[in-house]
């Protein structure tokens, strides 16, 4: 029997693609996600029949037990391997994780990623809101009438009495992902907002308020994962993690440790880098205090200390350490699956030099971050940059 260790191949980002997020009436999710296949496959310099493999994110706006299989239907794909994936707000960044280890298994050489949803028109505000509510506890939590933002304000009132954040400095993230989305042609809100105006806006679930909360969108992303780079540029997927410590609220034991930072580790330790390391970053934002609260679990700042490092410039575009250039869940937009993974393919056209008007000095190395449920589910994904002789 041959003992020797199996060699896994290198797995790279070679396309991305995605539609605008925000109002797209008339378009169904199956819609929103051909758009974006298609570009993500003309990006990739692929034809159709040389995709394997398929993974899917769901769609709460089409509940299709077979989505995947309905998914390759409707794109004309026959893969090798086709899946669907559910993990809330993380599952963009676990598809691409999943990936990646079909790719470096040789299970197959090209794997399209994809989700999307036409949450703002295909679904009420009153359905969505039940809907989401649902990851919560059936027992202790759903039938109090909890809703996904007063779950995460409960979580940010204890964050915040603990590390000393304050409203204020959440405010200062808003402002930062609406500056950020303003560049960006594609995004959901454009219009720049002031620290005062994210104070004063309509209070959801204290501490958060309407601006300190990402608006519901319709919208589709899309990556191709493949053993062979892009011509653009080699953007490897070197390192990956993953953390699951709780499902709900009531069963969290900690707020400063959500598990974000034992999935960071995992990634960086594969990818043999560390957090100094990194000088681009894709991190979840679904609220402010998501933001912050990961920032700081895995170690961009120190506890408490996030804003200091945004006032310092640090996560600016033209910062040491650029965040979410694309203006993030807050303000580009969140329509499901997509939302999350318009952090990936933001940070592959920075690594490959197609940001357009937003592009920064190519990053070497990119952190993304993603989390599911109440902070529930964590996936780190550690993009790099190669260089190609």
């Amino acid at each position: 029997m041959n003992t020797a260790a199996t060699t896994l191949r290198p797995a790279y980002l070679r396309g991305a693609g995605g539609t605008s997020f925000g109002r797209h009436e008339g378009c169904g999710a199956l819609d929103l996600m051909d758009l974006a296949a298609a570009q993500a496959i003309d990006a990739s310099g692929l034809a159709r029949h040389e995709i394997d493999g398929v993974l899917c994110g769901y769609a709460t706006t089409l509940p299709h037990l077979m989505l995947s299989t309905l998914v390759c239907e409707r794109l004309a794909l026959r893969p090798h391997y086709a899946h669907g994936l559910q993990l809330g707000g993380a599952s963009g960044a676990a598809m691409l994780m999943a990936a990646r280890e079909l790719v470096r298994s040789g299970r197959c050489r090209n794997v399209l990623v994809l989700g999307g949803e036409n949450r703002l028109t295909g679904q009420s505000r009153d359905s969505s809101i039940q809907t989401l509510a649902q990851v919560g506890d059936a027992d202790f939590e759903v039938p109090n009438g909890a809703s996904v933002p007063a779950y995460y304000a409960l979580m940010a009132s204890q964050y915040m009495h603990r590390t000393g954040v304050t409203s204020a400095d959440l405010a200062e993230f808003a402002v930062l992902m609406r500056a950020h989305a303003a560049q960006h042609p594609g995004a959901h809100l454009r219009t720049p907002i002031t620290v005062q105006e994210v104070l004063d806006s309509k209070p959801i679930a204290r501490p958060l308020s309407l601006l300190d909360c990402c608006p519901i969108s319709d919208g589709a992303m899309a990556l191709v994962v493949s053993a062979e780079p892009a011509a653009q540029g080699a953007v490897a997927m070197t390192g990956a993690g993953q953390a699951h410590r709780h499902q709900h609220l009531t069963a969290m034991e900690d707020v400063l440790q959500c598990g974000a930072a034992e999935a960071a580790q995992q990634a960086f330790a594969e990818a043999g880098l560390a957090v100094g390391d990194v000088d681009y970053l894709g991190i979840y934002d679904s609220f402010t205090i998501t933001l912050v609260m990961l920032l700081e679990e895995i170690g961009f700042a120190p506890r408490g200390g996030a804003v200091q490092r945004l006032r310092a410039g640090d996560f600016a575009r033209t910062g040491a350490l650029p965040l979410n250039t694309h203006g993030g869940l807050l303000s580009f937009g969140h329509c499901g699956v997509a939302g999350g993974m318009a952090h990936v393919v933001e940070a592959w056209r920075q690594m490959t030099g197609q940001a357009g008007d937003r592009q920064l000095r190519r990053p070497r190395h990119a952190f993304i971050h993603a989390d599911g449920g109440v902070m529930s589910s964590h996936v780190s994904l550690i993009l790099s940059h190669e260089d190609r002789p």
